[in-house]
């Protein structure tokens, strides 16, 4: 069964109260074949069952992982979607072919905006549209690189970290051009659909930057290794860590909506 695609891409605006960060682990050389499956046939069944696929990425320093996230409107929309996605035609009609693409699909984080107006805005924003039977286009000049930072920390303490990190550290990232596209913390509800499994007992915040590039990236990096306030601001937050944290870099397909320059 052929996904029905629309012919001119509408405008999305998002504020998804409820966010899932899936990082999905691939069989050797099989990223490109679920892309393209992904861009071209399994993006407007989700967002027709009710989500919005907010953006999916090849992670530039794991060849074979593919990172995605989606948005709801609430935990009881959230149940409501994947039920209607995962019971009806579309998805029955290409699981296979994503399914064997798979080694592991449950590292999930399931989140929410870390503050009022943290979450994802991609008003004016269109997706790249996509004639039925067409590929999508594997690279595009539109397309910079999305930096994702998961920060592990103790039981409790992701209200009062990331009220700092909106008072100190943005306004430090946004004065070297870094563009902060969100922030999320763990959204601890139970999950509304079992059937897919999240990681519920992490407690984590996750930062998603915007870069025009690499190099525009390995340039941010580069002057806050030696800023002091930078330094300082990370020296106070050690004691929240409870681990390393993780660094996602990341390049968008040719249909995502996060990560690209506008």
């Amino acid at each position: 069964m052929n996904l029905p695609l629309n012919a001119s891409a509408a405008p999305v605006a998002l504020a998804s109260p409820v966010v899932e960060l899936r990082q999905y682990t691939l069989k050797s050389g099989k990223r490109e074949k679920l892309i393209d499956l992904f861009d071209g046939r399994l993006i407007e069944g989700q967002e027709e069952a009710g989500m919005t696929i907010i953006g999916q990425f090849r992670d530039l320093d794991r060849p074979d992982m593919f990172v995605w996230l989606r948005g709801f409107d609430g935990m009881d929309a959230r149940k409501d979607a994947l039920a209607t996605f995962y019971d009806g035609p579309i998805w029955a009609a290409h699981r296979d072919a994503a399914n064997a693409t798979m080694i592991d699909s449950d590292d999930v984080l399931l989140l929410k905006p870390a503050w009022s107006g943290a979450g994802f805005n991609l008003s004016g924003m269109e997706r790249a549209a996509l004639a039925i039977g067409e590929k999508p286009i594997r690279n595009r000049s539109m397309a910079g690189i999305v930096v994702i930072r998961i920060h592990h920390l103790r039981p409790g303490a992701e209200t009062e970290f990331a009220n700092r990190f909106e008072a100190e550290a943005a306004p430090m990232m946004k004065a070297t051009g870094a563009r902060l596209l969100a922030a999320f913390v763990t959204e601890h509800a139970e999950n509304s659909f079992p059937r897919l499994p999240v990681r519920a007992s992490e407690n984590v915040f996750i930062s998603v930057t915007g870069f025009e590039d690499a190099e525009a990236h390995a340039r941010h990096e580069a002057t806050f290794a030696v800023s002091p306030d930078w330094l300082a601001f990370w020296q106070a937050a050690r004691l929240d860590l409870t681990k390393p944290t993780e660094t996602l870099r990341l390049s968008p397909t040719s249909r995502s909506l996060a990560g690209r320059r506008t």
